[in-house]
């Protein structure tokens, strides 16, 4: 057999197991509706913002207007902005009459050994568990996050129904411009090859994933893993949360998100790179034999089947066949993103843009540099944040 043909093979085989055996995760169905609570718990925000004027209005608008029926708060956290973000969310409280509904905070100086955001978060949790000490959920989120009125309401129904200690929404991320169509969709596609949301679910399974973006929580569950302190200097924060409380034995989920998006735009391929570099060889637990195995089956699995399938000889039949079942698979997160099914075809070539983004993320930290939260580097060798 030529090694074209035994990278066909290979591919064909990997997708027929990827499709069967790995969680079902390329299908997207529907969150399950939960019945309505007879009481409904109460509920604070806490939001860490650095630097985000030009987005935290829309942010405490869309937080201010859930049709949740149970008490809801916010403390917004300001991480030393230099562009006002501290007035700009007080000023769109007080346009909708609910300033007493808003904390806004600031975040103390930064100590060693924590990332930014999280010792923005950590701080604002402190606050929000002494202001409102009846509260029975604790929703932490994004600055750039503008939330689908209905959202939290069947969020918190779904976690009180099933008994859940933390539930998760993958919020819908931008897709306007052509860089954003081609790499978003892929962003999530991947994250759900990584973790199954089916997995995430299953109390048997030590699969456990969140999206930062919108995390639900109990603060008891929260207590008792150590509080964000016992994720402080986490540069994949919200895996490594919902990995904590699993190993407690509590119960979580993760979902896509139905109404609730990201505000954050990526015009061009900069920031997109930068989305991936930043934790992507934190993902591989900064193991060059991980790393290694990643690129040879990025390759092996995505890149190789449509060239195999555009040449003549062994391997064009087993290589179409991949590519088929590969666009298959994409093709529910390309329908998610309501894009035109032709970019289900491009998946190939999206994974070399990640691939070089993983390949320049282990190169930033064998250089001394980590991720990366609002201007703050990550120190890979232990010395914690800096500027």
């Amino acid at each position: 057999m030529s090694l074209a043909s035994l990278a066909g093979v290979v591919g064909a085989g990997a997708w027929a197991w990827l499709l069967t055996m790995r969680g079902s995760f390329w299908r997207i169905e529907d969150a399950p509706q939960a019945v309505v609570p007879e009481v409904w718990p109460q509920v604070v925000a806490v939001i860490p913002a650095r630097d985000e004027a030009d987005v935290i209005g829309a942010t405490i608008e869309s937080l201010l207007s859930q049709n949740y029926p149970g008490e809801f708060s916010v403390v917004l956290v300001d991480d030393h902005s230099s562009d006002g973000t501290a007035e700009a969310a007080r000023k769109a409280a007080e346009e909708m009459g609910l300033s007493a509904r808003v904390m806004v905070v600031e975040a103390p100086e930064l100590p060693r050994g924590w990332t930014g955001k999280m010792w923005a978060q950590n701080h604002g949790v402190a606050v929000a568990r002494a202001k409102f000490p009846e509260s029975d959920l604790l929703l932490l989120s994004d600055a750039d996050i503008r939330h689908g009125a209905g959202e939290l309401r069947r969020t918190v129904s779904r976690m009180l129904a099933e008994g859940l200690d933390m539930a998760s929404l993958m919020v819908r991320l931008s897709t306007e411009s052509v860089w954003e169509k081609a790499i978003v969709p892929a962003f999530v596609f991947f994250f759900r090859m990584l973790y199954p949301f089916a997995w995430v679910k299953d109390s048997r399974s030590t699969t456990a994933a969140a999206a930062g973006g919108y995390v639900l929580i109990r603060p008891a569950m929260l207590e008792k893993i150590g509080g964000i302190k016992a994720i402080k200097d986490a540069l994949i924060d919200d895996c490594t949360l919902a990995a904590a409380v699993k190993a407690h034995h509590g119960r979580l989920t993760i979902d896509l998100a139905e109404e609730t998006i990201s505000t954050r735009r990526y015009e061009g391929p900069e920031g997109l790179w930068r989305m991936i570099s930043r934790s992507a060889y934190t993902q591989l637990r900064h193991s060059p034999a991980l790393l290694l195995g990643t690129v040879v089956a990025m390759l092996l699995v995505f890149v190789a089947p449509p060239l195999l399938a555009m040449r003549n000889g062994g391997g064009a039949s087993t290589g179409a066949l991949a590519w088929a079942a590969m666009t298959i698979a994409y093709y529910p997160m390309v329908r998610y993103y309501r894009l035109f099914p032709a970019w289900a075809l491009a998946l190939p070539l999206v994974s070399l843009f990640y691939l070089g983004a993983t390949l320049h993320s282990a190169w930033m930290f064998w250089r001394g540099r980590g991720g990366e939260w609002k201007g703050r580097v990550q120190d890979t060798h232990g010395q914690g944040a800096r500027p």
